[in-house]
């Protein structure tokens, strides 16, 4: 049995593990890999979906309805096997339901699809979620692509640079030793523009949970070339995406790659101990309904224009 699905598309060709429904590879016409090589030695992740929660609980436990859960960080869909339902040239459905072992730790019927489609130079994600239950469904959901940095063709990985598409003013995010919220501390954005280095890593994920922006333009060195007449534009990647409020940037100081991750809901602050459905970034589903959450990520090599 293949253990993962690969798309086409003119300009791009992306490979989805059925483990997860993980985006594992993602190349460009030429052949350039623009996802993280996955190095179990530094991290072997690619591009986890996050789901029912995302982050770390409190103690690895939540509360609900007078009962106690214990969850891994992140939830269980990055360690489930999709069904693979829809496979096509240039798109892919993946989906996983609740079973014995997903409602023991999580008592609720649900569906969660992934929608993969390519068109040209861009890639679309579509996660949906439905309530196969009775009663209202709380849960999160978050994207965590792992790209690779320097971008293929991007020049110097210092000179690398992340554009927001809106002004960053309000303060960051950190996690604690044991993977929640702690105090705020003051954003690195200037003027829409981050500059990651290894050393803004050392204390773990910065973590947007007042966003304003809903894409953002990750691209390579710019290249002078002397003439007035010819402008070389930088390897680039843009990332949309509409329905999450929130955002992590990550990496293992001085790894390879740059994990930007859109988030709808967040770990645990330090010490929470509320109902599960108070849980800050939790969302509620009624019986029957489904919500959709997407993202595209838009791959542009360099010279190659927009």
């Amino acid at each position: 049995m293949n253990d993962s699905v690969t798309i086409r598309s003119e300009g791009l060709t992306a490979r989805i593990a059925l483990m997860g429904a993980e985006l594992v590879s993602l190349r460009d016409a030429s052949g350039a890999e623009w996802m993280t090589d996955g190095d179990p030695a530094v991290w072997s992740g690619h591009a986890p979906i996050l789901f029912p929660i995302v982050g770390e609980l409190a103690g690895g436990a939540y509360r609900l309805d007078g009962r106690e859960y214990r969850m891994a960080r992140h939830g269980f869909a990055r360690r489930r096997v999709f069904e693979l339902v829809e496979s096509m040239d240039s798109s892919a459905v993946l989906r996983l339901t609740d079973d014995a072992e997903t409602r023991a730790v999580w008592p609720f019927s649900f569906v969660l699809d992934l929608h993969y489609a390519l068109d040209d130079h861009a890639l679309s994600v579509t996660a949906i979620v439905t309530n196969r239950g009775e009663g209202a469904m709380p849960f999160s959901i978050g994207f965590h692509p792992g790209f690779a940095w320097p971008l293929p063709g991007g020049g110097d990985k210092a000179a690398h640079r992340i554009i927001f598409e809106d002004f960053e003013t309000g303060p960051i995010r950190r996690i604690d030793e044991n993977g929640l919220l702690r105090a705020f501390e003051d954003t690195p954005v200037k003027n829409r523009v981050l500059r990651p280095y290894p050393g803004l890593f050392h204390a773990d994920a910065m973590i947007w949970d007042r966003l304003s922006s809903r894409m953002l333009r990750f691209e390579g060195e710019t290249v002078e070339t002397g003439s007035e007449e010819e402008t070389k534009l930088p390897a680039a990647l843009e990332l949309s995406f509409p329905d999450c409020p929130m955002l992590g940037i990550w990496q293992k100081p001085g790894a390879d790659f740059l994990c930007l991750e859109p988030w709808a809901g967040i770990a645990d602050a330090e010490g929470f101990d509320g109902d599960f459905r108070e849980k800050p970034g939790i969302m509620e589903l009624n019986a029957g309904d489904s919500r959709s959450f997407g993202i595209t990520i838009a791959v542009f090599p360099a010279d190659a224009g927009e």
